[in-house]
C-alpha cells in the first residue's frame, strides 16, 4: 500500500513538475511576448514620433521658402513701360541704333548687333589716325597710280598727279567721301598702309569694337565690316574726342579754292581751265536748317546699301544716330528725319529689346 502510494505519489509529483515546466515555458513564452510587443509599439510609436517631426520640419521649411520667394517677388525691379510700338517710325534700313549719349542707353534699336559691310564709314576711323599721327595738316601729298579705286572702279575729282594738302585730303574724305583722298591719307602714315590698317583694328579692339574689322581705309571693301552698336561707340568717341572732326563732318560745303583744271574730251585736245573747285556733304541734312549736327559721315556701296553715321541735337537730347543698309539716298534720309520726329514728339519709351554700355573711354 505504502509503495502504490509512493508510485502514485512520484507519478503526482512528476506530472505536477511536468506542468510546472510548461507552466514556466507558457510563462516565458508569454514575457517575450510581450517584450517583443513592447518593441514592436515603442518603434511604432518613435516611427509616429519621426514622422511627425518630419512633417513639422517640411512645413516649417516650406513656410521658409515661400518667406524667401515673397521677399525675392518684392525685391524685383519694376517692369519697364511698354514701348508704345503704334508710335515708332517706319525704317527702311536694316541695322539701326539712336543711342542717348546723356544716359548710355539705346533709345531705339533694330538689329543693332548685326554685322554688316559698312562702306565709307570706314573714314571716320581714317580721319581719327590721321589725326593721332600728328603728321603736319599742310604736308603736301600727291595723289598716285596707287590711289585709284581697283575694287568698284570708282572714279574721282582728284587727278592722278595733283597734289594737296593732308589737311585737305581729310576735308575732302570726310566731306565728299572721296576714296582717292582717304587712300593717299592711309598710304602716307608712318609705317605705311599695312600699318595703318593694323592700327585701325587695335583702335577698334580698344574701343570694344567686338564685332568690327576693317581691311582698307576707303569703305570700297565688303570686307570692312561692323554693327550699328560698335559705330555707335566710333562715333560717340569721335564726338567726344576730335573735335577737327566735328567741325570738318558736319560742315554743308567745302571748297580748294581756285584750282588748274584739265578737261579732255574724246578727240579734242585738251583745254585747261582755272575755276573754283567745290563740294557738297554728302550728308544733305547738314545744309538743313532744322538740324543741329555735331559729327557726320555716309556711306555706299551695293553690299553695304545706304549708311548714316550721326551725332546731333534732338529734342534737347545728344543722340548717336546709326542707320545701315538702307534701299537708297532719300531713304536713308528719310529714316533719320522720321526718327527726329519721333524723338520730338515724346514717345521715346524704351525700344531696345538689349542694354547696351556707354562706349569705352581710352
Amino acid at each position: 500500500m505504502m509503495q502504490l502510494n509512493r508510485g502514485v505519489w512520484r507519478e503526482l509529483l512528476f506530472s505536477s513538475f511536468s506542468q510546472h515546466v510548461r507552466f514556466t515555458h507558457q510563462l516565458l513564452h508569454f514575457r517575450r511576448l510581450t517584450f517583443e510587443l513592447k518593441q514592436i509599439h515603442m518603434k511604432a510609436v518613435l516611427t509616429g514620433l519621426i514622422l511627425l517631426c518630419v512633417h513639422t520640419g517640411a512645413v516649417a521649411l516650406d513656410s521658409r521658402t515661400s518667406l524667401q520667394w515673397s521677399d525675392q517677388l518684392d525685391t524685383l525691379p519694376a517692369p519697364l513701360p511698354a514701348p508704345d510700338y503704334s508710335a515708332l517710325p517706319e525704317l527702311s534700313a536694316q541695322s539701326v541704333l539712336v543711342y542717348d549719349q546723356a544716359s548710355g542707353q539705346p533709345l531705339l534699336a533694330k538689329n543693332a548687333t548685326l554685322q554688316t559691310p559698312i562702306a565709307s564709314i570706314t573714314k571716320l576711323m581714317t580721319a581719327m589716325l590721321v589725326m593721332d599721327a600728328g603728321q603736319p595738316l599742310d604736308e603736301k601729298i600727291t595723289i598716285t597710280s596707287a590711289d585709284r579705286d581697283t575694287l568698284k572702279g570708282t572714279g574721282s575729282r582728284l587727278a592722278i598727279g595733283s597734289s594737296y594738302t593732308r589737311g585737305q585730303l581729310l576735308h575732302l574724305a570726310l566731306i565728299a567721301s572721296d576714296n582717292r583722298a582717304a587712300h593717299a591719307l592711309g598710304r602716307t602714315y608712318p609705317g605705311g598702309l599695312d600699318r595703318f590698317v593694323a592700327t585701325m583694328n587695335r583702335m577698334a579692339h580698344a574701343l570694344g569694337m567686338n564685332d568690327t574689322v576693317y581691311v582698307e581705309p576707303t569703305g570700297l571693301s565688303s570686307n570692312n565690316r561692323s554693327t550699328a552698336l560698335d559705330l555707335a561707340k566710333l562715333a560717340d568717341y569721335a564726338y567726344q574726342n576730335y573735335p577737327e572732326i566735328r567741325h570738318i563732318s558736319s560742315t554743308g560745303h567745302y571748297t580748294l579754292g581756285t584750282q588748274r583744271v584739265v578737261v579732255k574730251k574724246k578727240r579734242n585736245k585738251a583745254k585747261v581751265y582755272y575755276r573754283q573747285v567745290a563740294f557738297n556733304n554728302t550728308n544733305r541734312l547738314t545744309r538743313m536748317d532744322d538740324w543741329h549736327i555735331g559729327l557726320s559721315k555716309t556711306g555706299f556701296i551695293n553690299e553695304a546699301g545706304h549708311c548714316l553715321v550721326m551725332q546731333a541735337q534732338v529734342a534737347q537730347r545728344n543722340v548717336i544716330i546709326v542707320l545701315l543698309d538702307a534701299m537708297g539716298t532719300n531713304r536713308r534720309a528719310g529714316d533719320a528725319t522720321r526718327i527726329k520726329a519721333w524723338l520730338e514728339s515724346g514717345s521715346t519709351s524704351r525700344s531696345a529689346d538689349n542694354r547696351y554700355t556707354p562706349a569705352s573711354r581710352t
